[in-house]
């Protein structure tokens, strides 16, 4: 049986836990990830793994074998890498991020990426929450924190600025929002993971806190996008995805020059030791499509300099 394929589904099941999540992940059935796992101790002549009905752990030899056994798996990659052009990409990548940023911004990134790549597909997961990538056989995460879990490994590569918004036609019957605190006395749309409607708000040193309102409340903000355009009150929403709305008229910024408290779009995976030469190319791709977004240029977009970050 192939060493190399063994290695890798040992060091998969090491991080998984599981023989099925590793089975699950690399698109194998169970019986064939026990059989990989036999060969691997037959090759190394030690057991590096207890099986128990519950759990999947390292054996002391386990623990020691891993990490030579990933510098040399790390060494395979390379030297496969090294054989292929940049034309020859292939492979599924799956990635998991928010609706509202596939939507706005990764959705053409990643067309345009596939039409330089024919042979690589794409498979795109839509969660707001924390994903465990090993867990859900994820490769790539791209997500908006202040902060991000710190047992994935990444970069960021933009950063994020929200801002409100409401509709024209829902503005138009109240009075002019000059002070952070007015916004108290307004139907809000509530992002539910976002500090119990509690809106932090700050403009240049200055910084209030402001208790709202929120009788619709949503985990997504293109669904908050949405009733906003529709009238139904003043919603937080990231640059990313409102500018174009306010561009065609169909939002208005309220209360700027105010904003909430920026974070960054981080790209997240579980181990650089493992990463194809496809998934590398999509990071450097990000990376590269990130570094001057259109929602940065307000010159591209038409929009007064107070309407972006």
């Amino acid at each position: 049986m192939d060493k190399l394929t063994a290695a890798q589904v040992f060091v998969d099941v090491a991080y998984s836990g599981s023989f099925t999540a590793t089975a699950a992940r690399l698109e194998m059935s169970r019986p064939m990830v026990t059989r990989h796992i036999e060969s691997a101790e037959a090759w190394l002549n030690t057991r590096l793994l207890h099986r128990t009905t519950r759990k999947v752990t390292l054996t002391t030899a386990g623990e020691a074998c891993l990490p030579e056994i990933e510098q040399w798996l790390a060494q395979a990659n390379r030297l496969v890498e090294q054989t292929k052009s940049q034309q020859q990409l292939s492979g599924k990548i799956r990635v998991a991020t928010s609706m509202s940023l596939s939507f706005a911004q990764l959705a053409p990134i990643f067309t345009r990426f596939m039409k330089r790549h024919p042979n690589v597909q794409i498979d795109i997961d839509l969660e707001d929450s924390t994903t465990d990538l090993i867990e859900q056989r994820v490769d790539l995460a791209i997500r908006i924190a202040a902060n991000p879990d710190p047992s994935l490994i990444g970069k960021p590569i933009a950063e994020c600025e929200s801002i409100l918004v409401a509709s024209a036609d829902y503005l138009a019957d109240y009075p002019p929002i000059t002070t952070p605190q007015q916004l108290s006395a307004h139907q809000c749309l509530g992002y539910k993971n976002f500090d119990r409607y509690i809106w932090h708000l700050h403009n240049g040193d200055e910084f209030q806190s402001v208790d709202v309102k929120c009788n619709l409340s949503a985990n997504e903000a293109t669904t908050l996008l949405h009733a906003a355009i529709a009238g139904g009150g003043i919603s937080v929403q990231p640059t990313y995805l409102a500018n174009q709305y306010i561009l065609d008229g169909r939002l208005q910024r309220v209360l700027a020059p105010w904003t909430l408290n920026p974070m960054k779009i981080y790209v997240l995976y579980p181990s650089r030791q493992h990463l194809s030469a496809t998934v590398r190319a999509l990071i450097d791709t990000l990376s590269e499509e990130f570094k001057n977004p259109a929602w940065y240029n307000y010159k591209s977009l038409g929009l007064n300099h107070s309407f972006v970050r």
